[in-house]
């Protein structure tokens, strides 16, 4: 079942929740060294981006994250070359319309940064990079919102995985990159436009999908009321 939680409906259609899983795959490909690093970036899908980008909201975590993405981490721990991580580490993938727009500002930092230090070409890696890219595997989550007022209620519950998939996922799948909730809300003329501008506001990468959850039923509550959840 791969479809978003939504039908094109009119607005009294339910809500469905999904819930999902990133599969990890190895892709074959493997860089030991910066340059490594980059000309297997030139090629590499762009499932691999998406997932050495997002895949790490995921991944359970007993510490806050370091770096966001993976490619900045093994930069940092493997090259040692914290210039170029830290420049990673501040590429926000949510404000790339295109998978491939992302590639190129990852690929203008590395070159510059091999440009203006070029004995990073050939220092070796003290661990290989692992190019992987990842098949989501979606799933109904057993429940589903009637109405707005509904919906709102079972935000605070939601597993995180569904959460990643209703407000993550669904950028790359929905014709104007938004999340699942303000594409179903849409359907009510604009009544509730204020929600839906404010959801838009909310960044989805630099947080954890706890903390997106939390966000997303302060809004809702707000929008809603205090006795929604």
């Amino acid at each position: 079942m791969n479809g978003p939680g939504f039908e094109h409906a009119p607005p009294a259609a339910p809500f469905r929740f999904r819930d999902c899983a990133l599969i990890p795959i190895a892709s074959g490909r493997r860089a030991s060294s910066l340059k490594e690093l980059r000309d297997h970036l030139v090629q590499s899908g762009r499932d691999t981006l998406y997932y050495h980008f997002w895949g790490a909201l995921l991944q359970p975590r007993f510490e806050e994250r370091e770096y966001h993405n993976d490619f900045a981490a093994w930069v940092h721990h493997a090259v040692r070359d914290d210039v170029l991580a830290e420049q990673l580490a501040m590429v926000d993938p949510d404000e790339y319309d295109d998978v491939e727009e992302l590639r190129l500002v990852i690929l203008e930092y590395i070159d510059q940064r091999l440009e203006d230090t070029p004995f990073l070409e050939w220092i070796p890696a003290t661990q290989v990079f692992e190019f992987i890219h990842a098949q989501i595997v979606v799933f109904d989550a057993g429940f589903e919102a009637g109405d707005y007022r509904d919906l709102a209620g079972h935000i605070p519950r939601m597993p995180l995985s569904s959460v990643f998939y209703h407000f993550v996922d669904a950028r790359r799948r929905t014709p104007d990159r938004t999340d699942d909730f303000s594409a179903w809300l849409a359907g009510f003329d604009r009544e509730h436009q204020e929600l839906v501008d404010a959801l838009a506001d909310i960044d989805p990468y630099f947080n954890t999908l706890s903390e997106l959850r939390d966000q997303l039923g302060a809004l809702f509550r707000r929008h809603f009321g205090e006795g929604v959840a």
